[in-house]
């Protein structure tokens, strides 16, 4: 039973004690209170700036530099400002403008294709190294791992000036540290190539390593029933380990995807000049909106939002296999 002398010891307690004190006795309010906290940071880092494009695409472009879009609210006789932007007018047509005045839908199936291409690549060569390192036992293959995963541990900054000079096709190739010439290059600038190649090298460690942990957990019974049947190592990993890693295979797929069809660095350096003739990606696209002299925000924002649907789309579509990969594939059994 309290004493007079603890109740007053409680009450002179402050109010971040008593919750102190309360958690400890009842943990699941510390639960909640991370739950809320992470829901409150996802929804102002992830959602607000979606929702903040919504309002830019929707707002007339004349009303976008003309007052502020925090409005101004009377309730109850108290005036405030509402803490959320609203749009300043309603214009839905912006999204029928960005086809109009670029052709957007070039600059999305440039990156939709660069994107498809390289997922291709990286998952028949990341599958068979996959194959190999996870399944096949031999001296110098944690070596050879980690060699492979350096690759992903240098800035793509440090690939640029050597590929560019490498797909301009001016100058021949020599052997390191001679001038000895081995060949010259064919001119891939504005090409695929000249990005699906950069893309390829750049995300396949991290596909190498999730096909890796995948393929080694399936039961060499499995493989071994297969091969007396008369298939291949080759037809054993197409027809047998691939399908029993779906969820693998699809994590690298789609992470591959959305890598390359976001990315904008190699693309920018590797299409000489923003047009969707020479393969500039979308994020160019939506750069064509801005000149020298005029930046219609409306448009920049009406194309990201088309631009991000079918990653979107990918996502929501494949979540339940990339949640699954993720999680089965950091457990061994």
């Amino acid at each position: 039973m309290a004493t007079p002398t603890d109740t007053q010891e409680q009450s002179s307690d402050g109010p971040l004690q008593r919750w102190t004190q309360s958690a400890i006795q009842n943990p699941d309010k510390v639960y909640r209170a991370l739950f809320y906290a992470a829901m409150v940071f996802f929804l102002v880092t992830t959602l607000f700036p979606f929702y903040w494009l919504v309002v830019l695409a929707v707002t007339p472009e004349g009303n976008l530099l003309s007052g502020s879009f925090l409005p101004t609210v009377n309730l109850f006789g108290v005036s405030g400002t509402f803490p959320l932007p609203v749009p300043k007018g309603f214009n839905p047509g912006a999204f029928v403008t960005v086809f109009e005045q670029v052709p957007f839908h070039l600059y999305m199936l440039n990156s939709f294709a660069l994107a498809v291409t390289t997922t291709v690549i990286v998952l028949f060569v990341a599958s068979l190294a996959g194959y190999v390192f996870g399944r096949l036992r031999f001296p110098g293959r944690a070596l050879l791992m980690l060699g492979i995963l350096a690759i992903s541990y240098f800035p793509p900054a440090a690939f640029v000036i050597p590929l560019f000079q490498a797909f301009a096709g001016n100058a021949p190739i020599t052997i390191p540290f001679t001038s000895i010439p081995l060949f010259t290059p064919p001119r891939l600038l504005n090409t695929p190539g000249s990005m699906v190649l950069p893309f390829s090298a750049l995300f396949m460690p991290l596909s190498i390593f999730i096909l890796t942990t995948f393929y080694g957990q399936i039961p060499d019974g499995l493989e071994d029933a297969a091969r007396v049947e008369g298939t291949t190592r080759l037809g054993a990993l197409f027809r047998v380990i691939m399908p029993l890693s779906a969820p693998g295979v699809a994590t690298a797929a789609v992470l591959t995807f959305i890598a390359v069809y976001n990315e904008y660095f190699f693309s920018s350096i590797m299409a000489t000049s923003p047009e969707a003739a020479k393969w500039s990606p979308i994020v160019g696209g939506i750069l064509s909106y801005q000149t020298q002299y005029t930046t219609q925000y409306n448009l920049m924002a009406a194309a990201s939002i088309v631009g991000v649907l079918p990653v979107v789309i990918l996502v929501i579509v494949a979540q339940e296999r990339i949640v699954s990969g993720l999680t089965s594939g950091a457990l061994k059994e």
